[in-house]
């Protein structure tokens, strides 16, 4: 008989809880990992570097490498450093930008990935995406899916509370991601993956839905879990389709206009999915991502972040252009300044002050 079923890209190991960390030799031993215990160990000089006198010891036949910082040069000097130990895997220790350094580098030369991020501020840290800033300003390039991802949830409550928050954003805008990939269903006949929707989608309606807060041990797990689910749901899609909708498109409208002055990743998704979730017409879902967002201190108006009205109405227009084949609400309303000023002064009324 065939087997009638598929395999899903995912890590091996998923350790998420306090004092996670301390148990990660013993994860990495794990003969899937490293059967030699032959490690490279990416770290930031910040929040990663200062983890390594705990860690180290656990991890006698590891490597230390620096990271400088975020960028595609950074990535392949990182590769260019590793290659020729013959480790058996990559670990990336830090922050975001490390983590998607040590993505890169380890599927240039061809190593798995270990995972151990030290914030929850956005879905990368389990997804098969690199995003590394670069010459012409800021690039995704598709990595593999990390083998194993550590998450001790001290650590990242220890991190600055933005951080959490910007995750929270993160996650909440999979539930407006996943209503633009119907409407592109509907509209447009493109075909959904079923089960990463269903992912992605569940991911963001628990967190959305939890009552806690940044500083509860269960949100945090919640959240963590939600991060980890929409990385694999991308895996299964085969794309960022599941967490990447008319949100993401304004998130990278403000990153490509005001370069200098962007808000976090999950910030500016956060708004951008509240927003759209109201120009679809789902009002009440509108407001209530926008109370939840508020309860967590995140933004759901521009001047929130720094922007002014007309700085949004710019971004809204322009984000269409930054995903050029992707189709959202906003590509099937094909908005125009004053029309997006309208509607705009109708969702400020929505979700109230």
């Amino acid at each position: 008989m065939p087997v009638l079923t598929r395999l899903i890209p995912s890590p091996v190991v998923v350790d998420i809880r306090a004092g996670a960390l301390d148990d990660l030799g013993c994860v990495l031993a794990d003969e899937r990992i490293s059967h030699s215990g032959k490690l490279a160990v990416a770290v930031s000089g910040g929040s990663g570097a200062k983890l390594r006198e705990r860690v180290a010891p656990s991890l006698p036949g590891a490597d230390w490498f620096e990271v400088g910082g975020g960028t595609l040069d950074d990535a392949i000097k990182l590769a260019g450093a590793m290659k020729g130990g013959h480790y058996d895997a990559v670990v990336g220790l830090g922050g975001g930008k490390i983590i998607d350094c040590a993505k890169f580098a380890a599927a240039r030369i061809g190593l798995p990935l270990v995972a151990v991020p030290t914030n929850l501020a956005h879905d990368g840290l389990c997804s098969p995406v690199a995003t590394l800033d670069n010459d012409a300003g800021r690039g995704s390039y598709g990595v593999p899916n990390p083998i194993a991802v550590v998450i001790d949830l001290d650590v990242v409550r220890a991190a600055p509370a933005r951080f959490v928050r910007a995750g929270i954003g993160d996650a909440v805008s999979n539930v407006s991601a996943i209503a633009d990939w119907e409407l592109a269903n509907r509209v447009k006949g493109e075909r959904i993956d079923g089960l990463a929707a269903a992912m992605a989608r569940q991911a963001g309606e628990a967190v959305l839905r939890h009552p806690g807060g940044i500083g509860d041990n269960d949100f945090l797990q919640v959240l963590a879990e939600a991060l980890v689910l929409t990385g694999i749901a991308m895996s299964v899609s085969g794309d960022s389709r599941p967490a990447s909708g008319a949100c993401h498109e304004i998130n990278h409208a403000f990153d490509l206009l005001f370069p200098t002055r962007a808000a976090a990743h999950g910030e500016q998704c956060g708004l951008g999915a509240a927003f759209a979730m109201y120009l679809r017409g789902a009002h009440e879902e509108s407001a209530q991502m926008a109370e939840v967002l508020r309860r967590h201190g995140l933004p759901v108006l521009p001047e929130e972040i720094g922007f002014t009205p007309e700085e949004f109405f710019r971004a809204v227009e322009f984000a269409p252009r930054t995903r050029p084949g992707r189709y959202t609400i906003l590509e099937h309303l094909d908005l125009k300044t004053d029309q997006i000023k309208d509607l705009y002064a109708d969702y400020v009324k929505a979700i109230g002050s």
